[in-house]
């Protein structure tokens, strides 16, 4: 196995953030992974995974050993007449396991497409989009514990998934890598098409849903009017997780809100009212801003953008000049939903 020192991360991340790590490795298969456990260089240095880097903004160089997740492979490893079981190893581009389950007519996931990044992070972020997460068809997740090298299988009640938050970012951070999952997906129709913004999309459109091709492709489209591209303009995707209010523990907030801005936008989730941080942001006067060469996208509030050559100091500082202003004018803590290295 090769290891390469002080090496070059700036195509590794799609913020194109310029850092090094002290040492740095691929994996493309178990075997290689136990094999890395008990490198000398992994076990006394600081340790990263990096699958798609679609959700990480290294804010310096990394003093320790990356790893890079090449784990490949998706089948059918169980199925009847109404549902399938898919495993999906953790280094596949998660748009291709998508693109893999609409191609054969399966239910679940489509609503999930062009998310960046690989498998392995959809469930550390309990991945959502267009009314649908990833909690809705989890089944397990295979993992190994980096300080032993031992595999564990999660079930999905076991992985704690919360509004893109799971057991992984909290209690077991940093103590597992995810090598595979399994999902459970539906060969009926199971058609969720009643996310606003998706059901305008088709209306719009006059697009007939009349199997789960049809709406991912609406997705695609969607999110690519709304959304930079990475090659194009570096970006993580959304950088901040929206704001939930408890109808019950902050119901006078709620009102509040609403009495100070009558146009303020927000959905109902049940027990809680969701407000899009991106609107936060854009009412604070956010949107299309430039400072150096970071910056907020002028399509989409949520994104931060390099506009080249900027560090990753500077989107953090930028980040932290967003949620001080969003918290100064609605009182509220915009929390990001990147990962800061």
């Amino acid at each position: 196995m090769k290891i390469e020192k002080n090496y070059n991360l700036t195509k590794l991340n799609t913020f194109g953030i310029k850092a090094t790590a002290k040492f740095f490795t691929e994996i493309n298969s178990e075997e290689e992974l136990r094999e890395v456990f008990n490198l000398p260089e992994f076990k006394n240095n600081q340790k990263l995974f990096l699958g798609g880097g679609s959700n990480v903004l290294f804010t310096k160089d990394f003093d320790g050993i990356v790893v890079l997740n090449k784990l490949k492979g998706i089948e059918i490893i169980e199925e009847n007449e109404k549902n399938v079981l898919i495993r999906s190893m953790s280094g596949v581009v998660w748009h291709d396991l998508v693109l893999f389950t609409v191609e054969k007519g399966l239910w679940g996931i489509e609503n999930l497409s062009f998310i960046p990044g690989s498998v392995g992070a959809a469930p550390m972020q309990n991945i959502g989009a267009y009314g649908a997460e990833l909690k809705d068809v989890l089944v397990s997740v295979e993992s190994y514990e980096i300080k032993t090298g031992n595999k564990r299988i999660f079930n999905a009640e076991e992985c704690e998934l919360g509004y893109r938050d799971s057991i992984f970012k909290n209690g077991l951070k940093g103590e597992y890598f995810i090598s595979a999952i399994v999902l459970a997906l539906s060969k009926v129709e199971k058609k969720n098409i009643e996310y606003r913004v998706l059901q305008e999309h088709l209306e719009k459109n006059k697009i007939e849903v009349k199997n789960s091709k049809d709406i991912s492709e609406a997705v695609m489209s969607i999110r690519k009017s709304k959304l930079p591209d990475p090659n194009v303009i570096g970006n993580a995707g959304s950088f901040f997780k929206n704001v939930f209010l408890s109808k019950e523990k902050d119901k006078e907030k709620i009102k509040e809100l609403v009495f100070n801005y009558p146009h303020i936008s927000y959905f109902d989730e049940g027990d809680f009212i969701k407000i899009p941080a991106a609107w936060l942001i854009e009412e604070c006067g956010w949107k299309g801003k430039k400072v150096n060469q970071a910056g907020v996208h002028d399509k989409q509030a949520l994104v931060l953008v390099n506009h080249g050559g900027a560090t990753g100091e500077e989107i953090k500082a930028l980040s932290e000049e967003v949620i001080t202003s969003v918290f100064e004018k609605f009182g509220l803590k915009l929390t990001p939903e990147v990962n800061l290295i």
